[in-house]
């Protein structure tokens, strides 16, 4: 599986590559531009709040919404680049398992046509690890709070005991779930189905191989966040050498605009370098997932043999299985 992601990778980066910087970058430059205008309307308030002992809270407002907007666009963006992008992955999947060209166009074309189905599919997985996120941050909250009163705040330890449990009680279950359901984003393209009939179709395909589709899931998402972070080590290394950000240059009570200006560099880099690695992080861990798809219909839906793929692949089946792929190349 591993080794057909790459392949993979290799036959086809220019599609895959080329969307995901379409939209990342895109992303990455509005929220730059948004970024700047927000720190030009809120530089006077800035100035004011780091010269006074004691701000008043209405000084502090627009400061908030300000970065509150900010926050709200940032994540309709980036969720809205993620969709795209997690749609076009198993657009151009398809295309290679067929043996056939995959184009910047057509891809891009593919996956906006499935990006809202993608969407509700993606949210819909989210809620299978809410609660279980939910219970880890109040144990870790309360863990902070017990620590920082130095054991005083009696109230944090059964918040703390009550996180913890509940955590270790639905955190297996809800990685089950996940794995049951890890393949609808790719059945939302390859089969053109809904979100609820795409969770239904990933946990049909995935019954009987739960391990299987786990391990190797693990082990690309391992895998991106190694090769990701190994993207990011030359930039923060690049980051750290002189003349990137000086604070000696600053006065004694600097202005935003001034700490802008000197650590610029270095959040220009840290975007680009997250950047770059969302690239691939964001591609190889949906490939192995598409690969899994691939698989087990092959192997649960007798499509092994090349004579039964060519004439599947001529056929127009029921909406609920779509065209299916042939070997992956």
């Amino acid at each position: 599986m591993l080794t057909g992601a790459f392949t993979t990778l290799g036959r086809y980066w220019r599609p895959l590559i080329g969307v995901a910087l379409t939209l990342f970058g895109a992303a990455t430059l509005v929220m730059l531009g948004a970024g700047a205008v927000a720190l030009a309307v809120v530089a006077p308030q800035w100035d004011e709040l780091t010269a006074s002992d004691s701000p008043d809270a209405a000084e502090l407002v627009p400061l908030g919404i300000a970065f509150g907007v900010l926050m709200v666009l940032g994540v309709i963006l980036f969720l809205l680049a993620s969709a795209v992008v997690q749609a076009a992955v198993p657009a151009v999947l398809q295309e290679a398992v067929l043996g056939r060209p995959a184009r910047f166009g057509s891809v891009w074309r593919r996956a906006w046509s499935r990006v809202w189905a993608m969407i509700g599919t993606v949210f819909l997985l989210g809620l299978t690890a809410v609660v279980p996120l939910m219970l880890l941050m109040a144990a870790v909250a309360a863990t902070t709070v017990y620590f920082v009163t130095l054991g005083d705040a009696d109230s944090a330890l059964p918040l703390l005991w009550t996180g913890l449990l509940g955590t270790l009680l639905l955190g297996p279950l809800a990685v089950w779930i996940w794995v049951k359901l890890s393949l609808a984003p790719t059945v939302v393209v390859f089969e053109n189905q809904g979100p609820f009939a795409a969770l239904r179709r990933s946990a049909q395909l995935v019954r009987g191989s739960w391990w299987r589709v786990f391990g190797i899931g693990l082990l690309a998402v391992g895998l991106a966040s190694m090769v990701g972070y190994m993207i990011q080590m030359p930039f923060q290394a690049l980051g750290m050498l002189p003349g990137m950000a000086d604070p000696s240059g600053l006065e004694a009570d600097p202005s935003g605009a001034e700490i802008l200006a000197v650590f610029g560099g270095l959040m220009v880099l840290s975007m680009i370098s997250g950047l770059v690695s969302q690239l691939f992080s964001s591609i190889f861990p949906p490939l192995v997932t598409g690969l899994l798809y691939v698989d087990l219909r092959m192997r649960n839906e007798n499509l092994a043999q090349a004579p039964v793929l060519a004439e599947a692949a001529a056929q127009t089946l029921p909406e609920q299985y779509g065209p299916p792929p042939t070997a992956p190349v």
